[in-house]
């Protein structure tokens, strides 16, 4: 996302007065078989958030370990601070579900639980006067032989005032597919043979060489002007395009005459002809 990103911005410090900084928190997990936290016991776990600042929440127990984050310019939006809260509640408890159900089938069968992992950290793509563009980083860990890595993104409409997917402003998934497929293909192929050491032979047969669905990826939209989206984002997970020894890939593609050909009419002006 580094070559989207016209600016990132930490979490603030908006810690309710019982918790740090960080609004960190300790506290322990009910015990096996205990009845499952509501979302409001969870609120309460992880700290209130300051009114018009991002927020950065870190809990640890002996259960999991759980991190979300998102910026002071999501945090400055009122009912997008109230979605991404509601996002955060609704994960800590899924978390602390799961890891128990799994805590009790490890009792149970007799082997080791081990710790399960969340961590979802929101950024800014690009800030425009009429937009928000975001995008998350996200990592889980249940207990297998490693943890896995994902992406999520989301646009606020400044004057509509609601949460859209990029998706929403083309006029169809496939449109946008046909638009963009050709140069993403030959961007990824470029970065598999920087990272592989030899050319990508796409009808080789082998394994993780065809390309990719770019639209079944997460698209995040950027800008280069701070005007308008010129840029979009392409992110792949692992064992998508590669081995998961490859980690994940980034690819950037400019906006093009066949992208702004298959935006909806009501949208064309947020964007322009990248470079």
């Amino acid at each position: 996302m580094l070559l989207l990103t016209s600016g990132c911005q930490g979490g603030g410090e908006n810690a309710a007065p019982e918790d740090n900084a960080s609004e960190a928190s300790t506290v322990p997990e009910a015990e096996v078989g205990a009845p499952e936290p509501s979302a409001s016991e969870t609120a309460a776990a992880v700290g209130a958030a300051a009114p018009d600042a991002g927020r950065s929440v870190e809990v640890s127990n002996d259960l999991y370990e759980f991190t979300f984050a998102y910026p002071d310019a999501a945090g400055a939006i009122p009912p997008l601070k109230e979605l991404l809260d509601t996002r955060l509640y609704e994960a800590r408890d899924r978390l602390a579900s799961t890891a128990r159900d799994e805590r009790k089938v490890a009792k149970k069968e007799g082997f080791p639980y081990r710790l399960h992992s969340y961590i979802a950290k929101w950024s800014v793509v690009t800030d425009l006067p009429n937009w928000l563009s975001l995008s998350a980083e996200i990592y889980t860990y249940t207990g297998g032989a490693h943890g896995m890595s994902a992406f999520d993104t989301l646009l606020w409409d400044r004057r509509a005032e609601t949460a859209r997917k990029p998706r929403e402003l083309f006029t169809s998934t496939d449109a946008l597919r046909k638009a963009i497929r050709e140069p993403f293909c030959d961007a990824l192929d470029k970065e598999r043979e920087q990272r592989r050491g030899e050319p990508v032979q796409r009808d080789s047969g082998q394994i993780f060489t065809e390309c990719i669905d770019p639209i079944a990826q997460t698209l995040i939209l950027g800008s280069s002007n701070g005007k308008t989206f010129d840029r979009l984002g392409i992110l792949v997970g692992p064992y998508e395009a590669g081995a998961y020894a490859e980690g994940t890939y980034d690819i950037t593609l400019p906006v093009t005459g066949k992208v702004m050909a298959v935006l909806k009419p009501q949208y064309r002006t947020s964007f322009s002809v990248g470079q």
